[in-house]
């Protein structure tokens, strides 16, 4: 899979038939409606996050609940879900942190490409078994998932809508939310306006955040920001150069630079957060100091410290609301044969949320 754009011509994903085995006792057979292209998805494709091989992608994703296994008691079919691609167990010492930390053993699943009870349930006649993607395997017709990979929403949310919430949302909204603890008096500022960081600066406009700043090295980007209500919108070096600095300051772009541009920009006293994911063996130069003599924090925010079965409600209420307008997100809706080309538009930057509809959804 792992290859080097342009993606359109180096193919490194295939279309193709697998088979789908049945689920387990507290398991879900689910008809994907819906799955978003996500900086994730194609940082397995080019390597940035070694993965096991060969396996089926996608992991920001909506469906209906085709199968109930025997153990799961509180959905039933006809269900419409968003997948959230960090499972919690619900036991382990992480767990215990409402967010903060992620799931050990969820964590440990995703890495070894299994659900979280350790069950795989792709194959491929040419290969053999396929390992799922972060529990879900979303750029398909179907996936069997864990109960707690699922969270329940209303019929009423279109499955794009509910496709974003389970990544995008969830991580530049949680940042905003549950890392920085934004309020209404404070600033805030967004360094990388892929999906994640646009979702941040949505969530902050949502919440009444009295200063947005939008922050990208594309001038396309920051005219979008602008049009999601953006207050600034700045480049990098214009950000650093602020007199008044934010207190919050969230890194979405997973680049080193950009942290460093985070970093720099954060107030006296101030929070920076980060959610990207650079990758493995970057480096980043910080000033130490500044961290004591100012009485800075910076908080490590995976899937934005959120707990999903709390935090969805939550971003579906909004959006039922006309608090979040989570449709300015979505930049295409394309077809899963167009999955490579795709991620061309996501790795030159151009794209926010490329989003595959199935035909019978």
């Amino acid at each position: 899979m792992e290859a080097s754009a342009p993606y359109a011509e180096s193919q490194p994903l295939r279309v193709e038939e697998l088979e789908l085995g049945e689920p387990g006792p507290t398991e879900l057979l689910v008809r994907i409606t819906a799955a978003g292209v996500c900086h994730s998805d194609l940082s397995v494709v080019n390597g940035n996050r070694p993965r096991p091989l060969p396996m089926l992608l996608g992991h920001e994703a909506a469906g209906v609940v085709e199968h109930v296994g025997a153990e799961v008691t509180d959905l039933s079919e006809g269900q419409h879900v968003v997948m959230a691609f960090l499972p919690r167990c619900g036991e382990c010492a992480a767990c215990r942190t409402e967010g903060l930390l992620p799931c050990t053993v969820g964590s440990k699943a995703n890495a070894s490409g299994t659900l979280i009870e350790g069950s795989q349930h792709l194959t491929s006649q040419a290969r053999g078994n396929v390992y799922h993607h972060l529990g879900v395997s979303g750029f398909a017709t179907h996936a069997v998932v864990d109960r707690r990979s699922v969270v329940p929403v209303g019929e009423d949310v279109p499955a794009p809508i509910a496709a974003v919430m389970g990544c995008a949302v969830l991580t530049g909204g949680g940042a905003v939310i549950n890392a920085a603890q934004a309020t209404p008096d404070d600033a805030v500022a967004v360094v990388g306006l892929g999906g994640v960081g646009l979702a941040a600066v949505l969530v902050a406009k949502a919440v009444g955040c009295r200063r947005v700043i939008a922050v990208d090295t594309l001038a396309e980007k920051l005219e979008l920001a602008k049009e999601f209500g953006a207050d600034e919108a700045l480049t990098p070096d214009e950000l650093v150069a602020l007199e008044d600095k934010p207190r919050v300051v969230i890194e979405a772009a997973g680049h080193p630079r950009a942290f460093e541009t985070a970093f720099n920009a954060t107030a006296v006293g101030g929070v920076t957060v980060t959610v990207g994911l650079p990758a493995p063996g970057a480096m980043s130069q910080i000033e130490p100091l500044k961290i004591t003599a100012e009485a800075r924090q910076i908080i490590g925010s995976y899937l934005g410290s959120a707990v999903p079965a709390v935090d969805i409600p939550k971003y579906e209420q909004m959006w039922r609301d006309g608090a979040l307008p989570l449709e300015k997100l979505i930049t295409s809706h394309i077809r899963l044969e167009q999955i490579n080309e795709a991620m061309d538009e996501l790795d030159a930057g151009r794209a926010v949320r490329q989003v595959i509809e199935f035909p019978d959804a």
